[in-house]
């Protein structure tokens, strides 16, 4: 099972990441992430054995930190990976908190994760053929209560969320 763990925007911020993402690819004739699809991803783990989802859903569970607001306020790209994306200028310490203690807890269990700096980003687009420059975009305020573990279904292009665990911060 390929998973990973991530924040998922609904209502009013799911859609205006949305319209960012089909302005974005208009100026690159890139592959606007669906609506549908559009999250945070706070922990990458990749194919993980079926036997091992009982000690991912451990260490998420035993994560305690309070809900916070997310504010998007730029966009930008990767080239080697070919995707835009929208991040923060100023990520919230509650996210970075969330972020590394997820990837402590995972660790701890013996997962080995990607070793690079967490970026606080959201893919918009995929095959972008040119650069999308960082510029400022108005800013989209994004309150998460809850991450999720998900499913990558490799082929199908579909998620699906296998549980999910409140901000709660106690």
């Amino acid at each position: 099972m390929r998973l990973f763990l991530a924040l998922w925007p609904a209502g009013e911020t799911r859609d205006a990441l949305a319209r960012v993402a089909k302005s974005l690819a208009r100026l690159d004739s890139g592959k606007p992430v669906p609506a549908g699809k559009i999250h945070l991803t706070l922990v990458f783990l990749g194919d993980v054995e079926p036997e091992r989802l009982d000690a991912v859903r451990q260490a998420a569970g035993e994560i305690r930190t309070a809900p916070f607001e997310l504010v998007l306020d730029g966009v930008g790209a990767f080239r080697n990976a070919r995707v835009a994306w929208a991040g923060s200028s100023e990520p919230p310490g509650e996210l970075v908190r969330l972020q590394s203690a997820l990837e402590r807890a995972l660790r701890a269990r013996g997962f080995v994760l990607d070793p690079r700096p967490f970026a606080t980003h959201v893919t918009l687009v995929r095959k972008v053929a040119l650069v999308v420059p960082r510029a400022p975009m108005p800013p989209i305020r994004w309150w998460a209560s809850e991450y999720v573990l998900a499913r990558s279904e490799t082929g199908a292009g579909r998620y699906s969320v296998l549980q999910s665990w409140p901000l709660n911060g106690d």
